[in-house]
Order: structure tokens, then C-alpha cells, then sequence
């Protein structure tokens, strides 16, 4: 390998779509990649924004609204790492009762953290779809945001340091909870939201948006000095996407910005009725002249 190309420290988890990127297989002569994020990819997050530890890598899009509203030197490539449907994320125990999306409401419930982007799509459709009145939960949570200078609305509590809220759902603890991978695989767990795969179905025939989880970012300063390495970052994601291994699910967040600019915008609306971020943002400014104009 040539070695006057640059190295970017970059911050990016095997998934199907970045496998490709990660083992070589979509390689550049342009720039070399060091992949030296921790695993899990997110906890590389806080530094990322914090700290400016890696050149570009994948951001959580509650982290990537939140990095933009709060001034942070990251702009946005129009290619999401990783998304699907949420509907089915908000869980509860039928042992204590049947509960509605509406019974929610004066209860606590559990969240890992509660900027966690699952959390806002999942608490989203509970709003938009079912009525829910946000305000009116106390989410109980365990950790706080990614960016130092967001604190979370009045109605969250933190729940004592080594709490499970799976664990604290299944006991009755907590009267429901919004979990991803980590929901218990029992037979008494309900999804709060009636159907969710078929809810979820119906949705994105009418929204056309599949639930963006990460994008992927470059920092600014990369962007402006070196917009040719920048466009050649974006041309390796797409090869990688390209060669994965399963294929990208057919519903899958798109690749562009025109393609995306639904999905972003519905994740800056909910962010902000959320209280998750401080200003209307939009789309476009989370683009420059460079990554705005790619695909």
C-alpha cells in the first residue's frame, strides 16, 4: 500500500452493508481506514461528539440532530448504516394487565437512555399514531445523552446504576418499556403498539420512510480540505452496500440525499416535539456543498 495516503480514524460496527468496507473488499488507493471505534459502535459516540476522536464513522441520527443543533463539526453523507421498522419496540407484561398505548400515561417506563434513537421513533408513533401524551410518562432511564451540554425534560428519572429494565418489565417494575435487541424473548411479553408488524407494514405503505437507526458522518474540516477523499468515503459505503452479504433488506433507509430527506426531516420533527433538541433544523443543514452533492 502506498503510504503518503492519508489514514482516517474512523468509528464504524460490522453490519451486512459496512462488512465489505470493513474486511477490504471495497478498498481505495486514495485513503486508508482505520477502524478503531470500540465495539459496540455506540459506545464510540459520546467521544466522537465530545471529543472529535475519529475523523468520520457512523452516528446514531438522535446524536447526529443533536451534534448539529449543538454546533458540533460533523457533516452528514447521504448513507445510512443502519435502520428498520420501530412499531415493535415498546413492550410490556401481560402477567400485570393488558395495556393500550394510551395506558401508558402516568406510569413509569423503561429507557436505556432517553435520546436512544429507537426510543424516538418508537415514543413518535406512540404520539402520532395512538395519542399518546409524552408529557404525561415517566421514563425511567439509565444513562444520559451523547452530547454534554443536553439535559433530559422534568418527566425522566434515572433508575439506580445496574438496574435491567428488561428485568424490571418482567417483574412489574416498570409498567412497559422501549427495548430493540434487548426485549425478552418470553411468552408474556406484549408489543404496546396492537399488531406491530402489521402496524408497521401499514405505516410505511402510507409515510414511505423506513426508521433511519445511524448515518454516517465525516468531520467538517476533512470536508473542506479534502472534499476528493470525502467523495471517495461515500463511493466505498455504496460499494459495500453493493457486494453485503445478505443483500440490503428491501426495506431499507435509501442512499442520497433526496432519497432520505423524508426520513430526516419526520427524525427532526420528532426530536423536537420530543424536547431532544433545542431549535428547528433543517435537512439541508446538515449538508455541505460536498456531501450535499453526492449520488
Amino acid at each position: 500500500m502506498n503510504s503518503t495516503i492519508p489514514t482516517l480514524r474512523v468509528n464504524l460496527a460490522e453490519y451486512a452493508v459496512t462488512k465489505a468496507l470493513r474486511d477490504g473488499r471495497a478498498s481505495s488507493d486514495k485513503v486508508a481506514l482505520d477502524f478503531c471505534g470500540p465495539t459496540p459502535a455506540h459506545n464510540g459516540f459520546k467521544a466522537m461528539v465530545r471529543e472529535n476522536q475519529f475523523d468520520a464513522g457512523e452516528l446514531a441520527i438522535v446524536t447526529l440532530l443533536q451534534a448539529r443543533a449543538y454546533g458540533k463539526p460533523y457533516v452528514l453523507l447521504p448513507t445510512p448504516i443502519s435502520g428498520r421498522f420501530q412499531h415493535h419496540c415498546a413492550g410490556f407484561n401481560i402477567d400485570f394487565g393488558h395495556l393500550d398505548p394510551k395506558d401508558i400515561e402516568g406510569r413509569q417506563v423503561g429507557v436505556r437512555t432517553y435520546t436512544q434513537t429507537t426510543a424516538l421513533w418508537i415514543r413518535g408513533i406512540l404520539r402520532h399514531e395512538y395519542g399518546v401524551d409524552l408529557d404525561k410518562v415517566r421514563w425511567m432511564t439509565l444513562g444520559d445523552g451523547h452530547l454534554a451540554e443536553y439535559s433530559d425534560p422534568a418527566n425522566c428519572t434515572r433508575l439506580p446504576k445496574g438496574a435491567s429494565i428488561p428485568d424490571m418489565m418482567m417483574n412489574g417494575g416498570l409498567a412497559a418499556a422501549l427495548l430493540g435487541e434487548d426485549m425478552p424473548k418470553d411468552p408474556r411479553v406484549r408489543t404496546l403498539v396492537p399488531d406491530a408488524m402489521n402496524a408497521a407494514k401499514a405505516w410505511y405503505a402510507r409515510e414511505g420512510v423506513v426508521p433511519i437507526n445511524h448515518m454516517f458522518v465525516v468531520h467538517a474540516e476533512l470536508s473542506k480540505k479534502h472534499p476528493e477523499i470525502v467523495r471517495e468515503l461515500y463511493r466505498m459505503i455504496v460499494e459495500s452496500r453493493q457486494l453485503a452479504d445478505p443483500p440490503v433488506p428491501a426495506v431499507f433507509p435509501p442512499i442520497g440525499l433526496e432519497a432520505n430527506r423524508k426520513g430526516i426531516q419526520l427524525a427532526i420533527d420528532w426530536a423536537l416535539d420530543q424536547k431532544i433538541i433545542p431549535r428547528r433544523l433543517t435537512v439541508d443543514e446538515f449538508f455541505d456543498d460536498v456531501t450535499g452533492s453526492l449520488g
